[in-house]
């Protein structure tokens, strides 16, 4: 369900990459009250970025989750750009994120919807 989406152009080391993903597959459980087994991490680095003019390490996140609670989005936001400041040193004026909550039909696990 819970599916976290990672762009950033700052540099990662495989270590890094996995360790990052690790951390925020359990973060998201945590934060969302989910299962960790359903919690799906994507990572994708992607060079090519620029945010107000500048190419400085920036990531843009997209959070997805069935039921997610709008009024926990500030919430979210705060931990998740916590999670990318600590691990790979992005600054949350860095850092643009998108909450999804898709209806539960169009959102499909396991030959299935929701």
């Amino acid at each position: 369900m819970p599916t976290l989406i990672i762009k950033t152009n700052a540099s990662l080391e495989s270590t890094a990459s996995e360790s990052l993903i690790k951390r925020a597959s359990a973060r998201v459980a945590e934060l969302l009250g989910k299962p960790e087994r359903y919690v799906m991490v994507i990572l994708e680095p992607t060079p090519a970025m620029c945010f107000g003019g500048e190419t400085s390490p920036l990531a843009f996140l997209e959070l997805k989750s069935l039921g997610l609670p709008e009024d926990q989005t500030p919430a979210l936001s705060a931990a998740l750009c916590e999670l990318l400041d600590e691990t790979l040193e992005i600054p949350s004026n860095r850092i643009y994120i998108e909450f999804a909550s898709p209806p539960r039909h169009l959102f499909g696990f396991d030959g299935k919807t929701f």
